[in-house]
């Protein structure tokens, strides 16, 4: 999950990318972000596995497809819909856990060259947060970083830790054929064709259950298991997430609909 380069895709939610510096942002202050409107259309966010525990209870743990699969927790079911952000990008209940990689926003580490492994701490300056604003925390004090700047890059730095674990984790479950591509049908009542959402990958639970014993002790003494049975355990809240689309006024209109990654079969 390591961030991607400025030279290359932007991550998720970035529109830009641009390094902090005493020398171009001496004056600049943040300021605390209202919202971030782009999320109210994003329905699927990276998570780190240090967060699984607590992404469980509020939001599905998925896969993404492909050879390289990430975790994403599931905001919504469809592309273009967050059921948990209103339009303004501000959550619509008090006490739903906002995953790491949303509250590090604007901020991120980046390499900025492709020659080093140097990560420098970078912010997107479309988001608003940042400026010569006569309020909000100063970013430099003289030549040298703030404790509000220093605090921002320690939250930084342990989000790219959390995310060299969650490499490391994904690696194994890879390497143990565990994944399988997932779907999901939905049948609401009244309804005379289910609803199937597919396009990204979730543990086999007959090939879980089928590990030898010395297997699953190496999955537990790594810390594997825990992690693979809360993703299991918050897929029981797909239904929850249709049921809120519906609710909301957002629920799909085809029988088939475009699944968490975009690559859902019709």
């Amino acid at each position: 999950m390591a961030t991607a380069a400025p030279t290359t895709a932007l991550p998720l939610l970035y529109n830009g990318i641009v390094p902090l510096s005493s020398n171009d942002h001496s004056n600049a202050r943040i300021r605390r972000l209202n919202g971030i409107p782009q999320l109210s259309q994003t329905h699927a966010v990276p998570v780190t596995v240090d967060e699984f525990a607590l992404v469980q209870r509020h939001f599905p743990i998925i896969f993404s497809a492909g050879q390289d699969p990430v975790p994403l927790a599931l905001m919504g079911l469809n592309e273009g819909v967050n059921t948990f952000i209103d339009a303004e990008g501000k959550p619509t209940e008090p006490n739903i856990y906002m995953p790491a990689y949303l509250r590090r926003y604007p901020f991120l580490l980046a390499r900025l060259r492709p020659d080093t492994d140097e990560l420098s701490l970078c912010f997107d300056p479309t988001s608003g947060a940042i400026g010569d604003y006569p309020d909000g925390e100063a970013l430099f004090d003289g030549d040298q970083p703030s404790e509000a700047t220093n605090a921002v890059l320690q939250f930084c730095e342990q989000f790219e830790t959390a995310g060299q674990r969650t490499q490391l984790f994904m690696s194994e479950i890879v390497k143990s054929g565990l994944l399988m591509d997932g779907e999901v049908a939905i049948q609401p009542e009244g309804s005379e064709q289910p609803f199937v959402y597919r396009g990204f990958q979730m543990v086999d639970e007959e090939k879980l259950r089928e590990q030898r014993g010395d297997e699953l002790r190496k999955m537990n003494q790594n810390g594997m298991l825990p992690l693979i049975f809360a993703h299991l355990f918050s897929l029981g809240q797909i239904r929850d997430i249709f049921g809120r689309q519906v609710q909301q006024g957002k629920g799909p209109g085809l029988e088939h609909v475009p699944a968490p990654n975009g690559s859902g079969q019709a």
